[in-house]
């Protein structure tokens, strides 16, 4: 059974950091693009960030690009949002995917996980 677990999720202050987790199991972690998504109220759901855990590369959305960094340790089957400098519209649920085709920042992941609200507070 696929089983993507994001954690790390909280509440911080504008130019606060946090860093999510994605544990990931059920499949080969090798073989599937990771990708970071964010929904808030009202709102629809955004790409944030991805990365291939076959060759590491990786892809960012504008609004974060410079303040997000993603990360894999394949050895764990994690992947990581480091968000540096956050922003009051970064407050979202945030959600990690995978997918074993797909790369980049478009909804069509075949699997999802729970998400994490992360709030930043101006």
């Amino acid at each position: 059974e696929v089983q993507l677990v994001e954690s790390g999720g909280g509440l911080v202050q504008a130019g606060g950091s946090l860093r999510l987790s994605c544990a990931a199991s059920g499949f080969t972690f090798d073989d599937y693009a990771i990708g970071w998504f964010r929904q808030a109220p009202g709102k629809e759901r955004e790409g944030v960030s991805c990365i291939t855990n076959d060759d590491g590369s990786t892809y960012y959305a504008d609004s974060v690009k410079g303040r997000f960094t993603i990360s894999s340790d394949n050895a764990k089957n994690t992947v990581y949002l480091q968000m540096n400098s956050l922003k009051p519209e970064d407050t979202a649920v945030y959600y990690c995917a995978a997918d074993p085709f797909l790369y980049g920042l478009g909804p069509g992941y075949e699997y999802w996980g729970q998400g994490t609200q992360v709030t930043v507070s101006s």
